[in-house]
This record gives structure tokens, sequence and C-alpha cells, in this order.
């Protein structure tokens, strides 16, 4: 368990990590001189060595998605406004929903000198056409150019919910660099051509570097460099920013209660979007083996998790209510179905709840104290990524939550390799994650990432974002309804919404357990025009994307 405040255990890892963060080619950040005062340093959480793609569609890519290849629009999830123009300028849909029109910013090159034309972007929206793995939204628009500045998306039928996927998700490639790459899904681009603000100016395994774009359209950015450390997780970027090496961090932090007179010249932005799962393999008929498979199972340990001591000792109180619909209480308040049975998952634990389900679907307790059924008892494995302290701290916590309600949980710790190669062929039983927003402040994208059939895939079997293996013809049905219908249309929207709430309420593949309190900590006494409450632009993550590159092109060296 990571230290609740900056005690005696963090401090001592300052020394050698200063040093291995100057071997890493960085000094302390309220220090440098020349070039290095208008460097930023930040860390998101890397925890071992970077391996090097700049591939935006790769499920292995490192960087690069707003800072380097951009999309046409800028979507800001956390607050419904309109989208902001980047590649593109202005859209329109047809009345039916049918074709969408882009005009594309003129004067734009690639960095490597040639022109950005509609070509491109008709070239990328085919690239993701002929390539499942990269087609996570389930986009089938016919895109043209018109001209060089002009290109319209034929659907066949109403597809206004594509809109924030194509427009605010999609980064544009160039086609003079990519129409020879084999499979764009997973290529490793170790030299990236974009027209984003900035440039890959070196990479080693232990962090790389990238330079302002003097040829950006939008201006030579006024932070120089940015440089993404890789450490040895959580504890480890603690310590570095308690000596004041990195800029920016996201990611858990001791003694956040009082964060200016902790890290002096620091303040930090807490927001709430992704939600926090234990995710079960969770469907026999696509190869999932365990009792997890058993809706009953991902019910009792439901209710009996005790989110308010997890959320005190694992996330420091950030962490708030989370609904078994998956919708975010304050964004999508309106939305949840009044027919589900929790409208927020319970804080305490239900202990005869849980019982109660579990001998209701013919488990029985052993001597050991453990539920077992048909002679096979309820164990299961919980995996988790080394380094990650507050996912372990939470695992940990639960395990023993669990133990006391006749679960038995071990928990594994793996590197975080090991744990996207496992979650992608299904070979775990449970594996604490988290469930993140689509491209728009609508929950509909959620629901299609994560609950669609179209977006899993068997054991063995690479899935998109639905890596539970959930499938339900109720749910896919409402999903398909609700893609034809205009997101303004709340009315026409709600029932179908309310069969997906609960059906997933119900079958749980995702357990919910907090949505998480996501902390980024920021240098504000080196750096001016950060996030914050009161003006959350852009998310405050480090490796948001395409946020990060939002806050990079508002943030100014301080005094300047």
């Amino acid at each position: 368990m990571m230290s609740r405040s900056p005690g005696a255990r963090v401090r001592a890892a300052t020394v050698l990590l200063a040093a291995a963060v100057v071997a890493a080619g960085c000094g302390p950040s309220g220090t440098s001189a020349g070039a290095e005062s208008s460097t930023l340093v930040a860390y998101g959480g890397q925890s071992g060595d970077y391996q090097i793609n700049f591939n935006p569609f790769a499920p292995t890519t490192i960087g690069g998605g707003g800072t380097i290849f951009q999309t046409l629009f800028f979507y800001n999830v956390l607050d419904d406004a309109e989208p902001t123009p980047r590649l593109g300028t202005e859209f329109t849909w047809n009345a039916d929903g049918t074709q969408l029109s882009i005009t594309l910013r003129d004067g734009v090159t690639w960095s490597d000198g040639e022109k950005f034309t509609a070509a491109d972007v008709v070239f990328t929206l085919d690239m993701i056409s002929k390539h499942k793995g990269m087609n996570n939204s389930g986009y089938a628009g016919r895109a043209e150019a018109v001209d060089d500045t002009h290109v319209t998306i034929a659907f066949d039928r109403p597809s206004f919910v594509d809109g924030p996927s194509v427009l605010g998700r999609t980064y544009i490639v160039p086609e003079h660099k990519w129409k020879d790459i084999t499979d764009p899904a997973v290529a490793a681009v170790k030299d990236p051509v974009g027209t984003g603000p900035y440039l890959l100016e070196e990479f080693k395994p232990q962090a790389y570097t990238l330079k302002a774009n003097p040829a950006y359209w939008g201006g030579e950015p006024a932070v120089k460099k940015v440089r993404y450390l890789a450490l040895s997780g959580n504890q480890a970027g603690a310590a570095a920013l308690d000596a004041g090496e990195i800029d920016w961090q996201t990611g858990p932090v001791p003694g956040l209660q009082d964060v200016g007179n902790t890290y002096p010249g620091y303040q930090a932005t807490i927001t709430h979007a992704n939600q926090i799962v234990l995710a079960t393999c969770s469907s026999t008929a696509l190869g999932c083996q365990g009792p997890q498979t058993d809706p009953a199972v991902r019910q009792a340990i439901h209710h009996a998790v005790d989110r308010t001591q997890t959320n005190a000792l694992a996330f420091e109180n950030t962490g708030g209510d989370v609904s078994p619909s998956f919708l975010l209480p304050g964004r999508d308040g309106a939305l949840i179905s009044d027919e589900l049975r929790n409208k927020t998952a319970p804080m305490r634990p239900d202990p005869a709840k849980s019982q109660q389900i579990l001998e209701s679907a013919g488990y029985a307790k052993g001597s050991d104290g453990i539920y077992a059924k048909d002679g096979v008892s309820l164990s299961l494995t919980l995996s988790v990524v080394a380094g990650w302290t507050d996912y372990i701290t939470a695992a940990d916590t639960m395990s023993q939550q669990l133990r006391q309600a006749g679960i038995k949980i071990t928990v594994q710790q793996v590197s975080g390799n090991e744990f996207v190669d496992a979650r992608d062929r299904g070979a775990f039983q449970v594996i604490i994650d988290s469930l993140y927003q689509g491209p728009a402040p609508d929950p509909f994208y959620l629901y299609n990432y994560f609950y669609s059939t179209a977006q899993t895939a068997a054991v063995g079997a690479k899935p998109g974002p639905n890596f539970s293996r959930f499938s339900d013809p109720q749910v896919d049905q409402a999903l398909d309804a609700l893609k034809l219908l205009n997101p303004a249309d709340t009315a026409a929207r709600q029932p179908h919404l309310d069969t997906i709430q609960t059906r997933i309420e119900r079958t749980m593949p995702y357990i919910p357990v907090l949505t998480q309190g996501t902390i980024s900590v920021y240098h504000n006494a080196k750096f001016t025009g950060w996030p914050t409450e009161r003006d959350l632009y852009a998310s405050p993550a480090v490796w948001s994307h395409p946020d990060s590159a939002e806050v990079l092109m508002r943030l100014r060296p301080a005094g300047k």
C-alpha cells in the first residue's frame, strides 16, 4: 500500500529517482536553464520501458494522438459544448443523417512538407473500413473527396451517432506515408509524420521527447519541448514529483489533501469520467471458463464489495458514486433508468444479499468458509498491473472483503504487456481496469464499445473494446435502434437506454467499483493555463488523447 503522506519511504526513494531522471536527460524542473526552462516533463503512469510506436490506431501506441496526429474536431467529453475545429472547420448533416459534409482547413502541411488535402481524410477513413482491428466504432461510411478542402461521407442508414467518432476520434494520417503499410492496425510507426503542434525529437526506452512544430498551422506552441518519462510505477512517480522533477503527472500521489504545501508550486485537478470495474471474462459461449461466467457470482461480488473502505484505502477518497448502468451520475443523471434496481452501486456491503444470491443459485459454503457448487470452489484470480499501486491496493482490499463473503480471490500482479495480452486473448478470469467514455458526452458510445457483440470476439481472438466477451441480443437490438435516432431526440432514445441499462445491471459482466477520481498534479509555478475545476476545457490527464494536446497548446511558461 502506498504511504498516505510523503513520509520516509517516498523521500528515501527520491534520491535514487532523481538520479534516474537526470540520467534520462531531465534536470530539476524549477532550476533548468536555457531550453529546459520551457521543457515540460510529464509522467502518465508508464510502468517499465517504452517500446517505440506512434501509430495512433495500434493498441501498443505510446502517444502522439493530438500532439502529432490530429482529428478533424475536438470534442470535450467533460463539457457538453460545441466541438472545436482542428483539421476541419465546419460540418453539416443532411436531414435524415445519411450524409455528412465536412469542410477542411486550407493551407495545412504535413511535418515533412507535403500538403494536407481531402485525399488524406478519405484514405484514413477507407483504411479504417478495410481493417476491422482499427474500426472500434463500427464505422460504415463511404468517404469521397469533393475537392482538396471538402469531403462527403455517405451512410446507408441514419448515422448521427457516427459523427463524433469520425470527427473527434479519428486521427488523420498521410496517405503518402501510410499507403504501403501492410497491417496499419498493429504496425509500429517509428518516424511519425503528422499535422500536429509537435514533432518527435528523440526516443529512448526510458523517455521520449516531443518538440514544438515551427510550421504548425495554429502557430508554434509556447511549450517548446515535452518529455514523457517511463518509471517503475506510481511510487516512483510520486517520488519524482516530490523532488520537483515532474511538471505534469496523472496518477495517485500521497498528500493530496494539501497539494500546495506538500508539493510547493503545484496544484491538482480531479475529474470523474472513467469507471473502475472488476471486468470478467463472462461468456461461456465465446470460450470463457471459470466461476465468474455465472451472473450470480458477479452479482454476489457486486453486493459484497465495501466501496467506502476501498475508496479510502486505495484512492484517498477521490472516487465517486458509480451507477450499475455505467452512466455518469453527474453528467447523465436524467438518463439513468427508473427501472434499475439500484441507480448507484451501494457504498457499503450487503453480506446477506450476497449470500442469498449465491445460495439461490445452488452454491453452498464449505468447511473452509468458501462457497462451492458441483464440487468446484468459488475461487478466482484477479489480475492487476504491477506498479499500479492504487489498483493493487484496491484489489487486495476487495479480496479481503470478498473472503468474508465466502468468495476466494487471489490477486496476481503482472506486467503491463502481460495484462493487455491476457485481456485481449480472454486468458483471464477477473481483472481490475476501467471503462472509458466515448468521443462525445453521450452514454451510447460506452455501451457500443463495451457491450456490443460487434465489438467482441471468441476467446483467443482479439476483440474490440468489449474484452469481457459480453453478448446480449436485447442490448444489440437497442444499440441498433439508437444508431438510427438523432441524439437530440431524447424521448425516442430513452426506452432503448432503459433496455440496455436493465440488461447490463442484471448480467453485470463489468462489476462497478467506483467512478475514478483521476488525479492530475501540475506545476503551475512553471507553466500557466492548466485546466481546473472552474475551466475544464479538456481532460487534464497526461494520458488522455487528444485532450492532452489541447492542454499543451494552452500552456505558457510562467511569466510569458
